[in-house]
């Protein structure tokens, strides 16, 4: 019989939920840096930037989802 893995302390919990907390806004920065300097370097003023800001939104839900999907209890 397999055995059952210990359980996580309780503190490794709660910084799992605070990267959760951090996953959308962080992806969306890193997506607005991008489009900003790739506006600056081909002189697309807004066109990269709001392409990039929606690939940050669309990435940080996905790994949202992902993370809360990974800590959510098995049904």
């Amino acid at each position: 019989m397999p055995e059952e893995p210990p359980p996580q302390p309780k503190w490794r919990k709660a910084a799992e939920l605070s990267s959760l907390a951090l996953m959308l806004p962080s992806s969306i920065a890193v997506g607005l840096f991008f489009g900003y300097q790739l506006d600056k370097l081909l002189h697309t003023q807004p066109w990269m930037l709001l392409i990039f800001f929606l690939l940050g939104i669309a990435s940080g839900f996905i790994s949202l989802f992902r993370g809360i999907r990974k800590l959510s209890p098995p049904p």
